[in-house]
C-alpha cells in the first residue's frame, strides 16, 4: 500500500514541510533510508543522518531545527518516536490482517468461534473451546478442550494451549510457547517417584504478550495466573501456581519456581531465577542473572547478585571483590616481610 506525506501527517496529526504529495510504501531506519520509505528522527545522536538520508519522508519533533538543507519531506509532530511507533502499529495491523479458515484446519463440532477469525493450516481447536471475535490462530496451533480465548488475541504458529486454559483479550503469544503443560510435581522417596496429577489451569488476563518458546505450567490445584498487561520475553518458564502481577516485565530466560507470587509493575532483567513459595513486592527491579532465594517485602527495591541483595550494597561489595587479588598479594608481601624481619637473634633476645 502507498500513502502520501499528507495522508500520513493527517493520521499522525502532524504538519508537512516540503512535498506533501510524495508517496511512501515502506518504513526504514534513518541511516538506511531509501526512496519511497518513511523514517524518523528522535535521538539527537542520529541527527547527522537526516542531511544525507535518502528516505522520502522523515518524522521529526516540532522543535527540530535544521542546520543544513534536508532533502526529505518532513512531518513535524509532538513526539517523533511516539508517532513512528503508531505507524509501526498500523503497519503490523495491515500485515497481520489475515482472515478465513483454512481447509486443512480442524474445529471440533462443540467449539464456539467468533466473527472474523483466522485459522491457519493444520491448526486444531478442541471440544467446547470458546474463541472470541477477531482472533488470529496461525498454522499448527493446538487449542485444547474447554480453552477460552478472548477477542483480538493472536496465537502465532506452533503455539500449544492445553485444556482448560483461559486467555484474555488483546493478547499476543509467539511461536513455540506452551500454555498449561503439567507442573513439575513428583512424590520422591520411592523407586517410581510418583507423579502428582496437575488438575488446575492457567489464566492469562487481557493485554498480555508472551515471547517465543515460553512455558507456563498449569496449577496443581487452582490456577497459575498471569495478570493484565504482563510482558514476557522469549524462553521464560513460569511454574505451577505462580502469580505474576499486573504490568510486570520479565526478560529472556527468566525462571519462576512454583507458588511464588510476584507483585505489580516489577522489572526483571535476563536470566533471573526465583525459587518457589516466595512473595516479591510491587515495583521490584532485579538485575540480570540474579538469584532470589528469599521473599522481598519492601516495595520499589532494586536487587542484584546470587543470592541477590540490595543493588547499592552489591556494587560496593563487588568493588572489594575486584580488588581481592591485589589484597591477597599485599597480605602475602606483608607476611614475607615479617618473616624476613624476624631473625634468630631477635627470637633469642625475646
Amino acid at each position: 500500500m502507498e500513502f502520501t506525506a499528507k495522508q500520513i501527517a493527517g493520521i499522525l496529526k502532524g504538519e508537512v514541510e516540503g512535498d506533501g504529495d510524495v508517496r511512501i510504501s515502506a518504513l526504514s531506519k534513518i541511516e538506511e533510508g531509501k526512496q519511497g520509505t518513511i523514517s524518523f528522527l528522535s535521538n539527537p545522536l542520529y541527527t547527522q543522518y537526516i542531511y544525507g538520508s535518502k528516505a522520502s519522508v522523515i518524522i521529526v519533533n516540532k522543535d527540530f531545527v535544521a542546520t543544513a538543507p534536508v532533502p526529505a519531506t518532513l512531518i513535524r509532530v509532538e513526539s517523533a518516536q511516539n508517532a513512528f511507533a503508531q505507524l509501526l502499529e498500523m503497519y503490523m495491523q495491515v500485515k497481520m490482517n489475515k482472515t478465513g479458515i483454512a481447509k486443512q484446519s480442524c474445529i471440533s463440532a462443540s467449539a464456539k468461534t467468533g466473527d472474523n477469525m483466522y485459522l491457519g493450516e493444520f491448526a486444531f481447536i478442541g471440544e467446547h473451546a470458546v474463541i472470541g471475535n477477531n482472533v488470529k490462530i496461525y498454522p499448527q496451533v493446538y487449542v485444547g478442550d474447554h480453552v477460552v480465548i478472548g477477542d483480538n488475541t493472536t496465537l502465532f504458529a506452533g503455539v500449544k494451549v492445553y485444556s482448560d486454559s483461559e486467555i484474555g483479550k488483546n493478547c499476543i503469544i509467539h511461536s513455540g510457547t506452551v500454555i498449561g503443560s503439567d507442573g513439575f510435581r513428583f512424590a520422591p522417596g520411592n523407586e517410581n517417584n510418583k507423579k502428582i496429577p496437575q488438575i488446575g489451569n492457567v489464566i492469562i488476563e487481557d493485554d498480555v504478550e508472551i515471547g517465543a518458546n515460553c512455558a507456563i505450567d498449569r496449577a496443581t490445584l487452582g490456577s497459575t495466573i498471569i495478570r493484565k498487561g504482563v510482558k514476557f520475553d522469549n524462553l521464560i518458564h513460569i511454574a505451577h501456581n505462580v502469580e505474576v502481577g499486573e504490568y510486570t516485565f520479565i526478560a529472556a530466560a527468566g525462571v519462576v519456581a512454583g507458588s511464588t507470587k510476584i507483585g505489580k509493575n516489577c522489572m526483571f532483567s535476563g536470566q533471573v531465577g526465583i525459587v518457589g513459595h516466595l512473595e516479591i513486592a510491587d515495583n521490584t527491579v532485579i538485575a540480570a542473572q540474579s538469584g532470589i532465594s528469599k521473599s522481598i517485602t519492601r516495595k520499589g527495591g532494586a536487587y542484584m547478585g546470587s543470592p541477590a541483595f540490595d543493588v547499592n550494597k552489591y556494587r560496593k561489595a563487588y568493588i572489594h571483590f575486584r580488588n581481592l587479588d591485589a589484597l591477597v598479594l599485599r597480605v602475602d608481601k606483608i607476611e614475607k616481610d615479617i618473616k624476613a624481619a624476624v631473625t634468630p637473634d631477635l627470637i633469642n633476645g625475646i
